[in-house]
């Protein structure tokens, strides 16, 4: 016995279906997949890091403060600042740059945009805290032939002709090494937030088992 066909309602009704189901499907995969790529970053970490940043301004704009207005006379050995010491003026340059750059971050951190690109915060905070690394350095090896001297190549002390200057220098310095300090956890953190996004390597003996 020969059936008929069913109508042509029924068959777009039945396509309709079928094509709802499937793009409803591939929503929740595409969301699914959206949210794997892009975890969610915990409120406490991003408020560490936020006050992180803000507090990167202030210590960076003291540092440069207390350098620049740093200067000293002494009636035999005449005057001494900080543009007679190349180190000083790179210390004052990294800080300028550290505390533009904080202050922009801490502001970018809360853009929604820019929060999901990771690496546009930790390209910066790692070259930063290496910028921040050879400064200290710099600055500390110049703080101690101040107070000490170099008797090798018959460099004496300076700091008992200059009192007042090598004291508000040892502050700056001071500063200068929680900036260090800060640019380091920053550094860890957005670290953390970039590779965060990338799925663990597989075990290659869990794939030969498998």
């Amino acid at each position: 016995m020969f059936l008929p066909p069913p109508p042509k309602e029924e068959e777009h009704l039945v396509l309709r279906s079928n094509q709802r189901w499937e793009t409803t499907t591939q929503e929740k995969e595409r969301s699914s997949s959206s949210s794997k790529q892009q975890p969610q970053v915990p409120m406490s970490l991003k408020l560490i890091d936020t006050c992180l940043r803000l507090s990167v301004v202030p210590l960076s704009v003291a540092a440069i403060w207390l350098t620049v207005t740093n200067h000293q006379s002494n009636p035999d050995y005449g005057n001494l600042d900080y543009h007679s010491i190349m180190g000083l003026k790179y210390m004052v340059g990294v800080s300028a740059v550290c505390a533009i750059y904080a202050l922009l971050s801490t502001f970018s951190s809360w853009v929604v945009c820019l929060v999901s690109k990771a690496w546009l915060f930790f390209v910066p905070d790692q070259v930063l805290a290496y910028l921040m690394t050879t400064s200290v350095a710099g600055a500390t090896e110049i703080v101690y032939l101040l107070n000490k001297g170099d008797k090798q190549v018959t460099w004496s002390e300076v700091c008992s002709s200059y009192p007042h200057f090598c004291s508000k220098l040892t502050i700056a310095l001071g500063l200068h090494v929680f900036v260090l300090f800060a640019f380091l956890f920053l550094s860890v953190i957005s670290a953390y937030r970039a590779f965060s996004l990338f799925d663990p390597p597989c075990d290659s003996q869990a794939n030969n088992n498998a």
